[in-house]
C-alpha cells in the first residue's frame, strides 16, 4: 500500500467499458465529467478485441484469439517450450514495449492520452486504467486438454507475469499524461469464490493478485485497485493489499459490511474504498440522486460505528458505477454518468461543509 494515503474526497471515476462507438467524443465527455480521475474507455461493442480478456492478449505466449467465435484458447500449432522461452526473455529484460497494448485493441487508451497531451480537458491529479485480473484471465481460458489455465501452474505463472508487465507498460504510458496512474485489476470471477463451482484456493488467489500488485509497486508509482462487481471474501481482497477496493455498493453493501475488522483495518492503514453505487444492470429512472445519497449514507453510518471518522472516510472514498457500463444502452449510460457526477459533487460539498 502507498506510504502516504491519497485524499480522494469522494471524487468519481468509471470502471472501463462503455456502450458508445464514437471514440473521441466519448473520451472528451469522460474528461469533462471526471476531471480529477478520467478513465480510458473500453468500446466493447466496437470489436471483440476490446473484450476484457482479449484486450490484454498481445505479447502473451501461446494464446490465439478467434474473433468470429469470440473465444481465446491455446494455439494448437504453438511450441510451448520455445514460446515460453521467448516470453521470459522479454519479461526478464523488462521489455515493456514488447507487451504494449496497440491502438487496435485499445483505441480509448491511445485517444484519451493524445487528447490530454494536446491540452484537452482540465488539469487533474490522476488518470485511471484497468486490466483484466489474473484470476479472471487464467480461469476463463482453457488449455488443449480442456483444463483452465489457472490449474496449470506453468501457464498460470506465465500469464500472471505477462499481465503484470503489460500493466507496467500501461502505467508508464498513462504517466505520459503528467498524472499519477491508477490501475484497477478487474476480477469478476472472484464473485464465485467459495462456491461449489470454484475449486480455487484462497492462498492461490492472494498469490496471483500480489504478483501483479507487487510488480507494479516495485517498478512504478502506480496506485492499484481491485474491482469485483459481485460478492466475494473481502478479507481475502484486503489481504492482497491493494490501495483501493472497488465493489458493487448498490447490490452488495450488506455483504461487504460483514467484514468490519478487515475493512476498518484496511481504511486505517490508508486504503481507500471505491463505492460502486450507481447500478448498471438495474439502472432505471427510479434510481435517483437522493435515493443513492441515502443508500450510501447508510453504509457510511456503519463504518463510523467501527471507529472511522467521517473526515477520514471522505478522504478514503471514491464513487464509481457498480460495474462497467458496456451492457447498458447509450442513453442510460449517459444518465448514469451524469448521476455519478452529481452524487460525487453532493458528497464533496457535504464533506467540505
Amino acid at each position: 500500500m502507498s506510504d502516504i494515503a491519497p485524499q480522494y474526497n469522494f471524487l468519481s471515476t468509471g470502471i472501463g467499458s462503455v456502450p458508445f462507438l464514437d471514440i473521441e467524443a466519448a473520451c472528451l465527455d469522460i474528461l469533462a465529467k471526471f476531471p480529477s480521475m478520467p478513465f480510458w474507455p473500453q468500446f466493447v461493442r466496437r470489436s471483440y478485441l476490446e473484450d476484457m480478456s482479449a484486450q490484454y492478449c498481445e505479447g502473451l505466449p501461446l494464446l490465439e484469439i478467434n474473433k468470429e467465435q469470440r473465444s481465446i484458447g491455446i494455439s494448437q500449432k504453438a511450441e510451448i517450450e520455445s514460446e515460453l522461452t521467448l516470453f521470459y526473455e522479454h519479461f526478464l529484460a523488462q521489455d515493456t514495449d514488447y507487451f504494449a497494448i496497440s491502438k487496435e485493441y485499445a483505441p480509448g487508451l491511445h485517444v484519451m492520452l493524445d487528447l490530454i497531451c494536446r491540452g484537452a480537458g482540465p488539469d487533474g491529479q490522476y488518470i485511471k486504467g484497468q486490466t483484466v485480473g489474473p484470476v479472471t484471465f487464467t480461469a476463463g481460458i482453457t488449455d488443449n486438454t480442456g483444463k483452465s489455465l489457472f490449474y496449470n501452474d506453468e501457464l498460470r505463472e506465465a500469464m500472471t507475469n505477462g499481465l503484470a508487465i503489460k500493466a507496467l507498460w500501461q502505467a508508464r504510458k498513462l504517466s505520459e499524461s503528467g498524472r499519477r496512474p491508477v490501475i484497477f485489476l478487474d476480477e469478476p470471477y472472484l464473485s464465485g469464490f467459495g462456491s461449489a463451482f470454484s475449486a480455487i484456493q484462497r492462498h492461490e488467489v492472494i498469490a496471483v493478485l500480489r504478483t501483479v500488485i507487487d510488480y507494479l509497486r516495485a517498478n512504478s508509482n502506480t496506485l492499484v485497485g481491485i474491482h469485483c462487481c459481485g460478492n466475494t471474501d473481502w478479507s481475502m481482497i484486503v489481504e492482497a493489499d491493494p490501495d483501493i477496493i472497488n465493489f458493487d455498493a448498490y447490490a452488495y453493501m450488506g455483504h461487504f459490511l460483514l467484514y468490519p475488522d478487515d475493512i476498518a483495518g484496511f481504511i486505517k492503514k490508508g486504503g481507500a474504498i471505491a463505492w460502486g453505487i450507481i447500478p448498471t444492470s438495474e439502472f432505471s429512472d427510479r434510481v435517483t440522486l437522493d435515493g443513492l445519497f441515502s443508500r450510501l449514507g447508510n453504509g457510511f453510518v456503519s463504518i463510523n460505528h467501527w471507529g472511522i471518522r467521517s473526515d477520514i472516510l471522505a478522504e478514503r472514498s471514491l464513487i464509481t458505477p457498480a460495474c462497467g457500463m458496456g451492457s447498458m444502452d447509450t442513453e442510460s449510460a449517459k444518465k448514469a454518468m451524469d448521476l455519478l457526477c452529481r452524487l460525487s459533487a453532493k458528497y464533496r460539498k457535504t464533506a467540505d461543509g
